[in-house]
C-alpha cells in the first residue's frame, strides 16, 4: 500500500483525496514516551469520520439518518515509525474496495514535521440498519462518491449501478 516513505509536510499525497491533521497529546503516549499503538487507531478514526462527513455532510456517526449508519468492523495497521508528544501528524485517507454493503478505507499516517511514514493500514466499514439490527446496502450516493474518489476495486456482487 505504501506510495512513498516520506510525504511533503502540509500536502495531501497524489491518489489520496483527503487528509486530516491532528496533534499527539500527552494522554496518547505510552511508557516509552511515544504514540501508543492503541492511539494510532484513534487517529485513524478521527480521519475516517472527518472524511466520511466531508463526502456526505449529512452523515453523523452519533445520530444515524433513517437508522442507517456505518460500523467499523475490521482494522489492520502496519507501524512504521514512532510519533512523539506534540508532533503534528497527517492521516491520508482513500477508498480502496467497495462491496454491496461494505467498503474498505486505506490510511497513511505521516509526520507534518519531516514527512516520515508513521503507519499505514486499512479499515472495513459496514453499512448497518440500526432499526433492523442487520447489515444494509451502502447508499448509492456514497457508492458514487467512493468510485469517483480513487482507485476503488469493486468486489464480486458489488454492482457499480
Amino acid at each position: 500500500m505504501s506510495d512513498a516513505t516520506r510525504a511533503a509536510p502540509g500536502a495531501t499525497l497524489p491518489g489520496w483525496p483527503f487528509s486530516y491533521v491532528d496533534r499527539v497529546r500527552f494522554g496518547d503516549l505510552d511508557a516509552m514516551r511515544h504514540l501508543n499503538n492503541v492511539a494510532f487507531l484513534q487517529f485513524f478514526e478521527s480521519a475516517r469520520i472527518a472524511y466520511i462527513t466531508t463526502v456526505i455532510p449529512s452523515h453523523r456517526p452519533t445520530n444515524p439518518d433513517d437508522d442507517w449508519g456505518l460500523i467499523f468492523a475490521e482494522c489492520h495497521i502496519n507501524y512504521r515509525a514512532p510519533a512523539f508528544f506534540d508532533e503534528e501528524i497527517r492521516t491520508h485517507v482513500r477508498p480502496a474496495q467497495l462491496r454491496r454493503s461494505s467498503l474498505r478505507i486505506e490510511f497513511l499516517m505521516t509526520s507534518e514535521g519531516d514527512g516520515r511514514l508513521l503507519a499505514e493500514g486499512w479499515g472495513a466499514l459496514v453499512g448497518y440498519d440500526y432499526g433492523a439490527g442487520t447489515a444494509a446496502p451502502l447508499p448509492q450516493v456514497l457508492r458514487e462518491i467512493m468510485l469517483e474518489q480513487g482507485e476503488v476495486m469493486l468486489e464480486q456482487g458489488a454492482r457499480e449501478a
